[in-house]
């Protein structure tokens, strides 16, 4: 892929091809360090990809060697002393915190990751929803050795992927650890060779957009909501979830591509 243009301040720098958009973190020469313009860009392309019809999922990845050394602390403290929000009110927030006056990301996000993945690059990925890692990975959760906590997703969702003393071992002494132990605690889905980690989260993120939109969506949302609220919450919306979509004209040609032995032909409706 073509290295886009870098402002100093860094960009996220957006892709659409067919119905994937592709998402980059775009401030190579500072370890794609995050600064105030790069969160307010995130946000816009994550509010980008649930708006846009033709859209049906995001693949997060990063430019040059690195995924994110995190935060760039001294352009973002100053809004974090005041407690500002970064991505602009209204949009989909990319961590996914259900934060009030933000919405939630409904369309999937499949994230690439490679190289220093420190910090807000792990709360991301986590926040997405399928992660290839490469195998030259360096993870670390490491605000306890700034004096801050990790507030963008780490304390919820490390302890729910891998256990309480899991997450408490990496969240509490910042400790570095690679790619087989991100596997092993669930973090990531696929490890594989430095360098195919993006070919590897299209191919992933094209099957997926391959599937009933409707369905994909739907089928999302209750596997979080399952997470989130409890498996009870989760069957309480199966009859009325199902009734939904299969009153759908993409069910209807679910039906048909079976009988005519076909790939189906998705339309979102």
């Amino acid at each position: 892929m073509d290295h886009p243009e870098t402002p100093a301040e860094g960009s996220i720098h957006c892709e659409v091809r067919g119905e994937l958009l592709l998402v980059g973190i775009n401030r190579p020469a500072k370890y794609n360090g995050f600064t105030p313009r790069m969160f307010r860009e995130l946000g816009e392309a994550y509010t980008r990809l649930d708006d846009d019809p033709a859209l049906r999922v995001g693949v997060l990845h990063a430019f040059g060697k690195h995924f994110t050394a995190g935060l760039d602390l001294p352009t973002i403290a100053p809004s974090m002393q005041r407690g500002e929000k970064l991505v602009r009110p209204g949009d989909v927030e990319p961590l996914n915190l259900g934060t009030p006056g933000y919405r939630r990301r409904t369309k999937p996000m499949v994230a690439a990751v490679k190289g220093i993945t420190y910090t807000l690059g792990i709360e991301l990925m986590l926040a997405a929803d399928v992660v290839v890692a490469a195998d030259d990975c360096r993870f670390s959760q490491l605000e306890v050795k700034r004096g801050i906590m990790a507030t963008g997703g780490a304390t919820l969702r490390m302890a729910e992927r891998a256990g309480l003393g899991n997450a408490l071992l990496h969240l509490l002494t910042g400790d570095e650890f690679g790619a087989a132990e991100a596997l092993r605690l669930n973090f990531v889905q696929k490890v594989v060779p430095a360098g195919q980690e993006l070919e590897e989260a299209l191919r992933i993120a094209q099957a997926i957009a391959a599937q009933a939109p409707l369905a994909v969506v739907a089928t999302r949302l209750n596997a979080l909501k399952a997470v989130e609220e409890g498996p009870i919450a989760a069957m309480q919306e199966f009859i009325e979830v199902q009734q939904r979509l299969s009153r759908s004209e993409d069910a209807a040609e679910g039906v048909r591509s079976f009988v005519e032995r076909r790939a189906a032909r998705f339309q979102g409706r």
